[in-house]
C-alpha cells in the first residue's frame, strides 16, 4: 500500500508530487465560497467533509497530471528532475494515489449530500481530461478553470442543495483567475511545447497574444469579483477595499512577466497569486463578523 512504514522522505516525495503548497494557496478560494455562499456557518462536520473533498480532488488531478504527462516530464528541462520523472514515485504508487484520492473524494462526496455525490463523476472527469487537453485544444487552460469554476457550485450544492447565481458568478472569478496563472505558467514550457506538438495558447497566439489573453483573464476574475459586492448582503467597503488590493496584486503580477523576460513567472504563480486567495478569503470573512 502506499503509506505502509511511510517515512518523513516518503511522504515529501508525495508532497512534492502533488505540489501540495499549489492546495494551500487555492485552498482559501474555497473557504471563501462557504462564507459567501451559506447563510450561517456550516457545522464543522459538513465543513471537514468539505475540504476533504476538495484537497482530495486536487491531490487526484495532481497525481492524474503526473502520470498523463510522464513521457513528456521525463524529457523537459523543467520537469526532469521531478520526483516522478525521476522515478522516486514509481508508475504503480502514482496510480495507486490516483485510485485513492479518487476514492475518497467520492465518499466525502457521498457524506456531504446526494447532489454533490453525484457532481463528483464530473469533476474527475474534468481532472482526467485536462491532462489530455493540451493535445487536443489550444485552450487546455479553460480545462482546468472550469475545474476550479465548479469548486463554488459544490459548495452551494453541499450547503444549500441549489445553485445561485452568486455561485456561478463566483466559479467565474475562480475560473477565469486560475485559467489566466496557467496560461503564465505554460509560458515556461513555450518552446518545449512547439517542438514536441503539444497546444496551448503561448503555442496558437505567441507569447505577447498569451499574455494578452491573461490579461484579459484577469480582467473578467476582477469584475466577476467585483459583481458580487452588488448581490452579497453583508459585503461592503472591506471587501471593496480588498478588491482594489486584488487588483493591484493582479496588476503587479503582469508587470513580472516581459515577452523576452520570463525569469519571474515563478514569482508571479505562487507568491502573488497566493497572495491574492488569502487577500480575498481575508476581506470575505472581516465583512461577514463585522
Amino acid at each position: 500500500m502506499i503509506f505502509n512504514t511511510m517515512d518523513k522522505k516518503e511522504l515529501e516525495k508525495y508532497l512534492s508530487l502533488t505540489k501540495f503548497e499549489h492546495t494551500l494557496f487555492a485552498l482559501p478560494f474555497a473557504l471563501a465560497s462557504v462564507v459567501l455562499l451559506y447563510e450561517g456557518f456550516p457545522s464543522l462536520w459538513r465543513l471537514f467533509w468539505i475540504l476533504l473533498a476538495f484537497i482530495s480532488a486536487r491531490t487526484a488531478g495532481m497525481a492524474l497530471n503526473r502520470l498523463i504527462d510522464l513521457p513528456y516530464d521525463r524529457l523537459n528541462p523543467r520537469t526532469a528532475g521531478w520526483v516522478h520523472a525521476r522515478g522516486d514515485v514509481s508508475e504503480a504508487q502514482i496510480k495507486r494515489l490516483i485510485i485513492l484520492s479518487s476514492s475518497v473524494f467520492v465518499f466525502s462526496c457521498l457524506m456531504i449530500n446526494l447532489y454533490a455525490f453525484l457532481l463528483s463523476p464530473v469533476v474527475l472527469f474534468l481532472l482526467w481530461l485536462y491532462p489530455y487537453a493540451k493535445r487536443i485544444t489550444y485552450y487546455p487552460h479553460l480545462v482546468l478553470g472550469a475545474v476550479y469554476f465548479l469548486v463554488p457550485l459544490a459548495v452551494d450544492v453541499s450547503l444549500n442543495e441549489h445553485l445561485s447565481l452568486n455561485a456561478v458568478l463566483l466559479g467565474l472569478a475562480m475560473g477565469f483567475w486560475v485559467a489566466g496563472f496557467d496560461i503564465l505558467y505554460a509560458l515556461q514550457d513555450y518552446d518545449f511545447d512547439i517542438k514536441h506538438g503539444l497546444k496551448s495558447i503561448p503555442v496558437k497566439h505567441g507569447i505577447e497574444g498569451a499574455l494578452l489573453f491573461a490579461r484579459a483573464f484577469h480582467l473578467l476574475t476582477f469584475i466577476f469579483m467585483l459583481s458580487l459586492l452588488f448581490r452579497v448582503e453583508f459585503l461592503g467597503i472591506i471587501y471593496l477595499l480588498g478588491l482594489l488590493a486584488v487588483g493591484l496584486f493582479l496588476y503587479y503580477e503582469h508587470t513580472l512577466i516581459k515577452p523576452h523576460d520570463l525569469s519571474k513567472v515563478n514569482k508571479a504563480f505562487f507568491t502573488i497569486n497566493g497572495y491574492i486567495s488569502l487577500v480575498f478569503l481575508f476581506v470575505v470573512l472581516a465583512d461577514r463578523l463585522l
